[in-house]
């Protein structure tokens, strides 16, 4: 059984090497690179050939494209700030050897500047990663994809570990990006009209279920920020969407 590994990417130049690095037991790499402006690309030559480019910015199309590249029998999907250890690559060949189930999740430890939170929401965090090929129906979802196949779902033990957010100014300009988008999606499902009040109850409920709800006080000073700054990116969403419902009428 063939495994082929397929990573989005969009100016990660940063990550994109030891997330390559670490893929060597995989019988094909595919990068998919969403139009990065930086060093991503030519640091992915280092490690295969299956390099191809794309203007497309939905996830979900982007990784049914990736499936219709892959030559394996079974698809491991990888994002460039997730990291796997040997543990997990030995629990993934057992998998794939045993075949018992069509489909994978992980559970995910994020880290977040620099600290692994186990609360806030943000622990176990199950995530799609692994497929037999013929059991993938499609991706769909711009931006919280989701996978359709046929057959069961398994579990894997072994966290994958996801190095997101790594500085305060890329978690803003991430919000920046993903608000708009959320934004414009709420408003093609006709979401109700956004008020003032709406915006600040959506933040208060927002701090309140991360912090207090899903503990994110055991995860100390960054458990607390990580709270304030979903509240913030709440917030965001909504005002956007208040302008494009303002902007609609």
């Amino acid at each position: 059984m063939k495994i082929s590994a397929l990573i989005l990417t969009k100016d990660e130049e940063e990550m994109i090497d030891d997330c390559l690095k670490q893929l060597s037991f995989a019988d094909q790499i595919i990068v998919l690179d969403q139009n990065s402006r930086d060093k991503t690309v030519g640091i992915a030559r280092k490690y295969t050939k299956d390099i191809f480019e794309t203007k497309e910015e939905g996830f979900d199309k982007n990784r049914n494209t990736l499936a219709k590249m892959a030559k394996g029998d079974w698809l491991l999907y990888v994002d460039a700030d997730e990291r796997l250890n040997e543990t997990l690559v030995k629990e993934i060949k057992t998998a794939i050897y045993e075949d018992k189930y069509a489909a994978y999740y992980f559970p995910r430890k994020n880290i977040i500047l620099g600290k692994w939170l186990r609360h806030t929401g943000f622990w176990p965090d199950y995530v799609p990663r692994l497929f037999r090929g013929t059991n993938l129906v499609k991706w769909y979802g711009k931006v919280h994809e989701s996978p359709q196949i046929t057959g069961n779902f398994g579990y894997f033990k072994m966290p994958l570990s996801h190095f997101t957010a790594q500085s305060m100014s890329k978690m803003l300009n991430k919000s920046i990006k993903w608000a708009k988008i959320e934004a414009e999606l709420s408003l093609k499902d006709k979401h109700p009209q956004v008020t003032i009040l709406k915006v600040v109850k959506g933040m208060l409920f927002e701090f309140i279920n991360r912090y207090f709800v899903k503990k994110g006080f055991l995860d100390g000073t960054v458990g607390l920020i990580e709270s304030i700054y979903q509240a913030y990116h709440k917030a965001m969403v909504l005002t956007y969407l208040w302008e494009l419902q303002t902007h609609d009428e």
